[in-house]
């Protein structure tokens, strides 16, 4: 199982070996550290639990502080789970670290994140729906529209497209390229864009799907 965890730094550009421009996402990826290694024997399912980041270990509650002793850990601010096939499995123990040397430049990976929040969004915004005349007599512009029919069945039907709270969802982009791994600065860059602010935390693995 080839995954890690990381933090968006920002975007950029760098250039290939034909001179193109290629934008891409510069990602400071792990070291993480093997938290838990979970199995269908003990747990029911195959998983992977990496930890990221420093935290100070008062800081940290007690079910978490005797978890982390369990596998004689230190403290990691940030738990993610991974699921893993039964041999990938066998290959992780408890206290390995994992660093960005786990991809190689020309890897397809999935990248799941948090979306920025926009706040609450009208429908053109939050949908994409088209608006109105925008002339002073049409008393219309950029509302929802029709709420459907008057007397049967007199309701609004679930799951309409109205104006509300957008972002902050969870995000899985799929096959995107890994196109340099700089491993003194445990960096990934990534072509494209992944979902968050700069400073979220991502979960970067193995694409699943075969890249076209």
């Amino acid at each position: 199982m080839k995954a890690i965890i990381g933090k968006k730094v920002g975007m950029t550009q760098i250039f290939d070996e034909n001179g193109a421009v290629i934008p891409v996402t510069v990602i400071e990826a792990g070291p993480c550290t093997v938290v838990q290694v979970k199995t269908t024997e003990t747990d029911g399912y195959d998983a992977v639990q990496l930890g990221y980041g420093e935290v100070k270990e008062h800081k940290v509650n007690k079910p978490l502080k005797g978890h982390f002793s369990k596998g004689n850990v230190k403290p990691a601010k940030h738990l993610r789970e991974f699921r893993a096939c039964t041999e990938c499995i066998g290959e992780q123990k408890v206290g390995d670290t994992v660093k960005a040397d786990v991809f190689v430049a020309g890897d397809a990976v999935d990248i799941q994140g948090i979306t920025k929040g926009k706040g609450f969004q009208g429908v053109i915004k939050r949908h994409g729906q088209s608006r109105g005349p925008m002339g002073h007599g049409s008393m219309y512009h950029r509302r929802p529209g029709s709420m459907g029919p008057t007397s049967t069945p007199g309701r609004v039907f679930k799951g309409k497209n109205l104006p509300g709270h957008m972002g902050v969802d969870k995000v899985t982009i799929q096959n995107l390229e890994v196109v340099r791994v700089d491993l003194d600065k445990n960096a990934i860059l990534v072509k494209g864009s992944v979902p968050g602010n700069k400073g979220s935390i991502l979960k970067i693995r193995q694409s699943v799907k075969a890249s076209k």
